[in-house]
C-alpha cells in the first residue's frame, strides 16, 4: 500500500495551489492500493470551513474535501491555525478534524511520499 500525506499551506481561494493539490489528492485517494492523508495548515485551515459559498461554476474546496474523504482520506486542520483565524471546531465541514503538529508529526512518519502545496 502507497502512503501518500498532502499538506497543504494556502488560502482556499486566491491563488490554485489548494485547488491543485485537492485535485491530485481526490484522484490518488480512488485508486487501489493508495492511503492519503491531507493536512490543512496556516491559511489553508479555512480550506475546511463548512458551507462555502462560490460563484456558479467557480470550484468548491468544500465539495473537493468531502470527495477525497469519501474516498478514505484522513484529513486534518491544524488546531492553531484553526484558532488563530477564528474557526472553530463545529464550522468544519464533514470528513474533516481538527488536529495538531503531533499529528501531523505522526502522518510524516508513516508517509512514503510528502507533497508540500
Amino acid at each position: 500500500m502507497a502512503k501518500t500525506l498532502f499538506i497543504l499551506n494556502d488560502p482556499p481561494y486566491g491563488t490554485e495551489r489548494s485547488y491543485n493539490a485537492l485535485r491530485l489528492a481526490g484522484a490518488l485517494s480512488k485508486r487501489e492500493g493508495e492511503e492519503v492523508k491531507v493536512f490543512l495548515i496556516g491559511d489553508a485551515a479555512s480550506c475546511a470551513k463548512a458551507h462555502q459559498k462560490v460563484p456558479s461554476g467557480y470550484y468548491n474546496l468544500e465539495v473537493m474535501l468531502h470527495g477525497a474523504a469519501g474516498h478514505g482520506a484522513a484529513i486534518g486542520v491544524c488546531g492553531t491555525c484553526m484558532d488563530a483565524r477564528g474557526i472553530t471546531e463545529a464550522e468544519l465541514t464533514e470528513g474533516t478534524k481538527r488536529s495538531t503538529l503531533d499529528e501531523l508529526t505522526t502522518w510524516t512518519q508513516w508517509a512514503d511520499k510528502v507533497l508540500v502545496f
